[in-house]
């Protein structure tokens, strides 16, 4: 029965390696037309200079650096989330970790690219390696970006090797003998010696030390590009933990959606069960509630003193021209989210999938809410800066969210998108502290087989 369980998850998880559909076919076609287009627009950018999007001499950022928060915030769905909940012994965590650290890494890809792009001269990159003020917030978000994306790209492929030795072994013959080569490259020898899964675990122990300090510090430093200046809605002291809540706080709601995605598609609801939905929603809404009391006390206090600059913002946010982002991000971001979850009869997995996409359309437009306007906001007695995103801006955006979604749906057919020798490793757990007593049970079941409850694993 166990060794039939295993072949199951494998069967599973593998399938997807080796079969594709038409609409696989059809799907990444789209994908690469979305993402071509915004290429293409960005070589119009390329060769017009910035006069082709809506940025002007008052409002010098607009959808590009919306996008780099963004990015950068859903990033820490993975490796800050999957990180934490390592090192919490979270057992529930097995079958959705390997999604939450791929979100991380590609985000933080297309994230890293938004800066760049919003640059008229890109071409003068170099320089900021060659002669940058140590001093600069900017510097300081190179540093810590490329340090994440370094760090996550390992936490990434460390716990990964050992299921690409599993598709080196399982594969031979059934795929081309390029892929099975570099199959047997990433797998490093992998023969799951006992050796050699010491030195993985400690290798995965010592990496999820470091990155939770490194995922937390990278949007701090991110917050403090706008939190370093006097402007008004930017000068705060509250910016560094403000961005950092709302980074996990979309990092979850992004894992939840794709969690949804993969179950579906892949048909993994024995391993993906209803309680991993409602797990990651009881942190969804934990980390909305602190976000909602970030945000009160943030304009609270503003609205309380009302000095001349953040009297004229908050006028446009709460009633002016801006009011319909504010309040769009407010309650389609927060209230209507934490209202599906906290009430019980609302925390089903479609409900939660919803309040999850809610959630990160709520944190787009709380990313522009933040850009944005703090810039048109007259520094002297003159009219509001104008900007209206072009389709140059708007391609480019499109491409990067279909460039992440390409990379995403790529990753899943070359690589298993469920850790499976961690589920391995949990069942054998179990199996084990049943055989201790029922004093010794844990917290980790098997896919339905091994689950008296239908619908799959329990995880309790």
């Amino acid at each position: 029965m166990v060794a039939r369980s295993e072949k199951r998850l494998e069967a599973a998880v593998l399938r997807p390696l080796t079969h594709t559909s038409r609409r696989w076919y059809l799907w990444v076609l789209f994908l690469v037309l979305l993402t071509g287009g915004g290429l293409a627009a960005y070589s119009h950018q390329l060769k017009r200079g910035l006069a082709v999007t809506g940025m002007r001499d008052t409002v010098i950022w607009g959808l590009y650096i919306t996008n780099f928060v963004f990015f950068i915030g859903i990033s820490h769905a993975g490796t800050l989330i999957s990180a934490i909940l390592r090192v919490t012994q979270a057992e529930w965590r097995r079958p959705v970790t390997r999604m939450a650290e791929v979100i991380t890494a590609v985000a933080l890809m297309i994230g890293g690219l938004m800066p760049i792009i919003d640059l008229g001269r890109p071409d003068r990159i170099p320089n900021m390696l060659l002669h940058g003020q140590i001093g600069s917030p900017i510097i300081w978000d190179f540093i810590s970006i490329t340090t994440y994306l370094t760090g996550s790209l390992m936490y990434l492929y460390l716990p990964l090797i050992p299921d690409i030795a599993l598709a080196r072994d399982r594969l031979k013959g059934k795929i081309g003998r390029l892929r099975w080569r570099l199959y047997a490259i990433l797998s490093l020898g992998w023969e799951g010696t006992p050796e050699q899964r010491r030195y993985l675990e400690r290798a995965i122990g010592v990496m999820m030390i470091l990155i939770i300090p490194i995922a937390v510090s990278v949007h701090t430093v991110v917050s403090w590009i706008f939190a370093m200046t006097l402007r008004a809605g930017w000068n705060s002291t509250i910016f560094g933990p403000y961005f950092v809540v709302g980074a996990i706080y979309s990092g979850i709601a992004g894992i939840i959606t794709v969690m949804y995605v993969f179950r579906r598609i892949y048909h993994l609801e024995d391993y993906i069960t209803e309680k991993h939905f409602r797990y990651l929603a009881y942190l969804l809404l934990a980390l909305g509630v602190i976000y909602l009391y970030f945000t009160f006390a943030e304009y609270l206090t503003t609205g309380y003193k009302l000095q001349e600059g953040e009297k004229l913002l908050l006028e446009e946010l709460m009633l002016g021209k801006f009011a319909a982002s504010f309040w769009t991000f407010v309650i389609a971001g927060l209230v209507v989210p934490i209202l599906l979850i906290i009430l019980p009869w609302t925390r089903t997995v479609p409900l939660i999938v919803l309040a999850s996409v809610l959630v990160n359309i709520g944190m787009w437009i709380k990313r522009f809410v933040i850009v944005v306007p703090s810039l048109a906001l007259p520094l002297m007695p003159s009219a509001w800066g104008v900007y209206t995103p072009t389709w140059v801006e708007l391609a480019i955006t499109a491409a990067a969210f279909g460039g992440l979604a390409l990379i995403f749906t790529l990753f899943a057919k070359f690589f298993p998108i469920i850790s499976v020798w961690e589920m391995e490793e949990g069942w054998e757990q179990e199996r084990a502290r049943a055989a201790a007593g029922p004093a010794s049970t844990g917290m980790v079941a098997g896919p339905a087989i091994f689950n008296p409850e239908p619908g799959g694993a329990s995880y309790d």
